[in-house]
């Protein structure tokens, strides 16, 4: 285990402990809580065996603490356990530090009645005086009931996880609303407990968290690997002067946690970088690539990995690495839109700092999670915007978003839009501005017949970044803010030409026929 609780069940089993517990596991730290073993008399020998095989023991000291034999004899182990090397770290849950050292209020009176029921066993009570006091002189935290319990809570575990378990973290984001059930779905894939080396590639939607996702997905696992490394933005990166350099020196780091790359040439590079990984059980994950020599530059052939590595990668095209499935196990996650509960609580969480609308921003939230259509971006933009701003401003906001795309959000949305080629794009606003919710077929033999060669394979191209998506009856769909995207492209393409490729509006018919201007 990483971390051993002891507590007094009765003081702080649903409440501190359990919420700290509950925090540590979802941060990925493997706890122990000593109510997970039935109760005797004597302490077991499967509860002597947690606390020797954790490498940290957190004692929560509350009031009733010192009532219990059994957590005495836990802290008398745990001690012991200390000057073996394990870290200990005392809280003091609405007691002072000094009523512990001394057993003074509560622990003076629960010790006296240990000294009634124990009188031939004085050397039993001495242990347990001595080890409170002990206890009491380590560095911790003390708790007055006099700040948020919440954060106090993060303050251990970022004292827990930076300083004790030596692990870096990334952040996530403010609110991960939505991001247990995907974990979950793609720790399945993921099967960490096999042996053979597995890419997971995360795919979907602009916007819809697969970088947020693979973070929180790396703060979790990482730490059951010999070596791991996230790599941001592999895409924007990779552009730079010598970007791929310094991604690579960034991933040998990683591996070594000292020394410099010293080769030059990608491919030397790439040869050492992986000599050293054959050797090591290794998490790696690169975000947001959208080409496939960005993945080759920095890690080679998957099979060069050793047992049990995971290689994760978000990308906003699918099919971008199928080339890879020769190399190691290749398996595909789509992430999920955020449902209407899921997009509620993160809009309200941006907008109003709660998980609930209050009952006058009921409708207005309602539609603008409709608005939305689950993308969490677009929630956490405009909820963002929207905060600490009254109901006028709400319905003010919500009819200028329906007329006038948010060009934070345009912005992330068009970045897929421009890694097309000239046909492609075309297509993609051909799509946009007449064609969704037409049958694929139908749409191919248009576009066949307007001076197009064979646009299946350019359809597909947009299927796999998600700009288009296709039905299970063939029909063309895409996301009304992808939409919304491609009819304002179509839109400024024809201002800045002065040609209209496309009309959109029905009062320019008469203006285009007159002037020529097609």
């Amino acid at each position: 285990y990483d971390v051993f609780l002891s507590f007094r069940g009765e003081d702080t089993r649903n409440g501190f402990t359990s919420h700290l517990n509950g925090i540590l596991r979802h941060n990925g730290i493997n706890t122990f809580m000593d109510d997970e073993l039935p109760r005797g008399e004597k302490i077991s020998a499967e509860l002597l065996e947690a606390i020797e095989s954790s490498k940290i023991s957190i004692i929560v000291f509350s009031k009733n603490y010192a009532s219990s034999t059994w957590c005495l004899d836990e802290l008398v182990k745990i001690l012991e356990c200390k000057n073996n090397g394990q870290v200990v770290l005392p809280v003091f849950y609405k007691v002072d530090p000094s009523d512990v050292r001394n057993q003074h209020e509560k622990f003076g009176e629960a010790l006296a009645k240990h000294e009634k029921k124990f009188k031939d066993n004085k050397e039993k009570v001495q242990r347990w005086r001595a080890a409170l006091n002990e206890a009491s002189h380590i560095s911790g935290w003390h708790y007055k009931n006099d700040r948020p319990q919440f954060r106090f809570i993060e303050e251990i575990l970022e004292e827990i996880l930076s300083a004790k378990l030596n692990r870096t973290q990334v952040f996530v984001v403010k609110y991960p609303v939505g991001i247990d059930s995907r974990i979950e779905e793609i720790s399945r894939l993921l099967d960490i407990e096999s042996n053979d080396v597995r890419m997971l590639v995360i795919h979907g939607l602009p916007g819809i968290g697969k970088t947020t996702i693979a973070k929180a997905l790396f703060n979790l696992i990482a730490y059951r690997f010999e070596g791991s490394s996230f790599l941001e933005d592999v895409r924007e990166n990779s552009k730079t002067n010598g970007g791929v350099l310094q991604l690579q020196k960034a991933l040998y780091y990683e591996i070594l946690r000292v020394g410099k790359l010293k080769v030059h040439g990608i491919s030397k590079r790439i040869n050492e970088i992986m000599e050293k990984l054959r050797y090591k059980k290794f998490l790696l994950i690169l975000d947001d690539v959208d080409k496939l020599d960005q993945v080759e530059n920095l890690l080679g052939k998957c099979n060069w990995f050793a047992s049990g590595s995971r290689i994760i990668i978000t990308t906003r095209e699918k099919k971008l690495l199928s080339t890879l499935r020769e190399d190691c196990h290749l398996f595909y996650y789509k992430v999920k839109k955020l449902d209407e509960c899921e997009s509620r609580e993160l809009f309200c969480q941006h907008a109003l700092k709660r998980n609930k609308p209050i009952e006058d921003y009921s409708e207005l939230v309602h539609q603008f999670i409709g608005y939305a259509k689950g993308l969490p971006l677009v929630l956490k933009i405009i909820g963002a915007d929207l905060y600490d701003k009254n109901l006028q401003c709400w319905k003010s906001a919500l009819d200028k978003y329906k007329r006038i795309p948010n060009s934070n959000i345009q912005e992330v949305l068009k970045i897929s839009y421009d890694g097309l080629d000239q046909i492609q794009r075309d297509i993609f606003l051909d799509v946009a501005c007449f064609f969704k919710g037409f049958y694929k077929n139908l749409v191919v033999d248009i576009l066949q017949s307007s001076n197009f060669h064979d646009p299946y394979y350019d359809i597909e191209k947009l299927i796999d970044k998600s700009l288009i998506v296709i039905t299970k009856d063939d029909k063309l769909l895409m996301h009304d803010l992808i939409q919304q995207m491609g009819l304002e492209i179509a839109r400024q393409e024809s201002e800045v030409s002065k040609k209209y490729r496309r009309l959109l509006c029905y009062e320019d018919a008469p203006e285009v026929l007159n002037e020529d201007t097609v």
